[in-house]
């Protein structure tokens, strides 16, 4: 046996054998061929085993098929019933090993739920939901919920939320009182909830930023509208067995399941947010920001302290530029003595929240600094000028300050169609002399006047942009022109001559897509066009009893669309509430995208409820994206190849349905089905 096993080497010198030899262990590099190891680590045993009883140990062990590491355990490892002090949690080798630092309960079943921190140590493939149980009594605990948590506003799946249930089913509950039994969301936002009791409870998501395993106003929330008794039910499974010749063979045998397993949770927030002073600072001379942690109903009352007019109220010397939720404040200082003072020292008064979550009247006094950051370079500048003994002298040489001028800008030498063009000053406009502003469009080599040129003040910024609104002839090639001295600004300057020359786009520049909705079941909708990061680029509001959305003007490009039941005709969707038992308003995506192209005319069917709602985002705008193991290739969305020019015509229309997709399957039996009558909620 030993000859033949070494025979290559036998009837060669001694010498060379030995070199052999020596060249071979000196190479220990890794061995090369055979297939990837793209299995999870497989767990072998553990101490206490589980569903071990009568368990009095706080020390846990437990062995796998290969060494291992952990990810992240401190938050994404945890332990029903909720801990105070979370156990110390290790990997050595193969060995996984828990020690508990909390008293452990009698009578009680424990589950300690590693979610995906587990995963083998060289190629970090994730065991994914691994969960050891035990008990410190007699019996253990075998029942489990499980389901999904999604953003309810952009269905984005819930990653590492705590998802907890409650056997006391008081409204209260969820503000007072640590979870009974807990679990945590994987990378897909999916959840089980193990070794429940039988009986009644109510489901909650958090994303327990402070670790206290209840709610929280500020914080990320989920509820399940309606109480969930865990159960277990017997089903028979088939499966096939091939014999040695080839032949299958079908074999029955019983399985359990534990339901329900389809709960889907939509995470809101209340937009709860205490109010306090966010940030202050003074960005130019002329210049202050104010901001606060919320919306406010009422302006701040700001006075000078010192470097002004002491108790001079800011209304006599700023003017102010808000936004409508009075959250953030920029103020235009208007004297001049007062933009050459580099500090400015202010009481600010304002409602804060307090430790009861109550608003109260608080005064702070703070320092506006401004600091010139040309200081250092024209310091730098005077130390390197001629001196008087330089053959060049500077004796004799006045110094001429430049004028200031008003500074207009328009930006892009080309107009949208159903836009209107934005005039932006470089500070607060005292006015315009409309005498002085011309618009012309060019017809051959003339120029002809426009009539009814009006500007506006523009929500964007009340104090320095004004809006032109007209309506546009398409492909018109547009000149507007403003008097020298025509405009004024609040720290009197004037402008220049100006001349902007632009081009309106044509018809053909632009898309039309049409949606045809079923399911809304006269509810009303918003709906959007969302660009590659899942942003709106357009939007549309379709009114009750209709199903029709048309999107005109849409420039070129892929698009992806979401729609929103607006239940309460306010055309924005609105977050839900605790306390009410409100639900937010259910969101749907359109399954694939849309490629548009110039001078298309799309119309596009979309039934809401074709498809679950885990299955409905496209996987490309998707954000929170299960992490890829090395040299897996990202899923691609279904028929994502599929373009519009399939459909089209020799004119350059096209036409896609889309129909036909049906329910895709989900991972619980399925995938997940909003229902319609209670939310977002229970599989239909």
């Amino acid at each position: 046996m030993m000859r033949s096993r070494f025979s290559p080497l036998f009837g060669l010198p001694a010498f060379i054998v030995v070199a052999f030899l020596a060249a071979a262990c000196a190479n220990m590099g890794r061995p090369e061929g055979g297939p990837r190891d793209e299995e999870p680590p497989h767990f072998i045993r553990s101490t206490p085993a589980p569903g071990a009883t009568n368990v009095s140990t706080k020390h846990l062990t437990a062995i796998f098929n290969e060494n291992i590491q952990l990810e992240d355990a401190f938050s994404k490892v945890v332990v029903s019933p909720a801990q105070k002090q979370p156990p110390a949690v290790s990997a050595n080798g193969r060995r996984l090993i828990v020690e508990f630092r909390d008293t452990l309960l009698p009578n009680t079943t424990y589950t300690i739920d590693f979610a995906d921190a587990i995963k083998d140590l060289n190629e970090g493939n994730i065991l994914d939901g691994f969960a050891l149980d035990f008990s410190t009594g007699d019996s253990i605990d075998s029942l489990r919920i499980s389901g999904m948590v999604l953003q309810a506003e952009n269905l984005e799946p819930a990653q590492g939320m705590l998802v907890g249930v409650y056997s006391n089913l008081e409204d209260s509950a969820i503000r007072t009182l640590p979870f009974e039994r807990i679990a945590r969301t994987n990378q897909l936002g999916h959840f089980t909830i193990r070794n429940l009791k039988p009986g009644d409870y109510r489901i909650f998501a958090v994303n327990d930023l402070n670790r206290d395993y209840h709610w929280d106003r500020s914080e990320d929330v989920a509820f399940y509208d309606i109480t969930v008794s865990p159960r277990a039910e017997h089903f028979e499974l088939n499966d096939t067995l091939r014999a040695s010749d080839g032949s299958d063979s079908i074999v029955a045998r019983q399985g359990l399941r534990f339901l329900p397993n389809d709960i889907l949770l939509c995470w809101f927030n209340e937009t709860y947010k205490p109010q306090y002073l966010l940030d202050y600072k003074r960005e130019d001379r002329n210049r202050i920001t104010v901001k606060f942690a919320a919306p406010a109903d009422s302006l701040p009352r700001i006075s000078i302290v010192e470097g002004g007019p002491e108790g001079l109220d800011i209304s006599k010397w700023a003017r102010l530029n808000a936004s409508s939720r009075l959250d953030s404040l920029e103020y235009w200082i208007e004297p001049e003595y007062l933009e050459k003072a580099d500090s400015l020292k202010l009481s600010v008064g304002y409602m804060r929240t307090d430790s009861t979550d109550a608003l109260t009247w608080t005064t702070d006094t703070l320092r506006f600094y401004y600091r010139n950051p040309n200081r250092g370079k024209k310091k730098k500048e005077k130390q390197e000028s001629p001196s008087v003994n330089d053959s060049i002298s500077t004796d004799n040489v006045a110094t001429i300050k430049p004028t200031d001028f008003l500074s207009l800008n328009i930006g892009s030498s080309s107009q949208e169609l159903n836009r209107p063009l934005l005039l932006t000053a470089n500070e607060p406009l005292d006015s315009i002399d409309l005498a002085s502003l011309h618009l012309e469009i060019q017809k051959d080599t003339l120029w002809l006047p426009v009539a009814e040129t009006i500007l506006l003040p523009d929500s964007t910024d009340l104090l320095r942009v004004r809006r032109l609104d007209i309506k546009w002839e398409p492909g018109g090639r547009y000149r507007l022109t403003l008097d020298s001295l025509a405009a004024h600004g609040m720290y009197g300057h004037w402008n220049r001559p100006f001349k902007h020359e632009f081009s309106v786009k044509n018809l053909e520049d632009y898309s039309t897509l049409t949606f045809n909705i079923s399911g809304l079941d006269s509810i009303p909708a918003i709906i959007q066009l969302l660009n590659t990061s899942d942003t709106p680029a357009y939007t549309a509001w379709i009114a009750p009893g209709e199903n029709t959305a048309v999107f005109r003007f849409v420039n070129p490009g892929t698009y992806y669309a979401r729609l929103y039941l607006d239940r309460n005709s306010n055309r924005r969707w609105d977050t839900g509430n605790i306390a009410a038992g409100l639900q937010p308003e259910e969101a749907f995506y359109f399954p694939k995208k849309l490629q548009l192209k110039k001078n298309w005319e799309i119309s596009q069917d979309w039934n809401i409820y074709e498809s679950a709602v885990d299955l409905q985002k496209p996987y490309a705008i998707k954000k929170n994206k299960p992490k890829l193991k090395r040299g897996e290739e990202a899923p691609r969305d279904p028929d994502e190849e599929e373009e519009y020019d399939e459909f089209g015509s020799d004119r350059g229309f096209g036409r896609d349905d889309y129909r036909g997709s049906g329910n895709r399957g989900g991972r619980f039996g399925g995938g997940l089905r909003p229902n319609r009558g209670v939310g977002n909620t229970i599989a239909r």
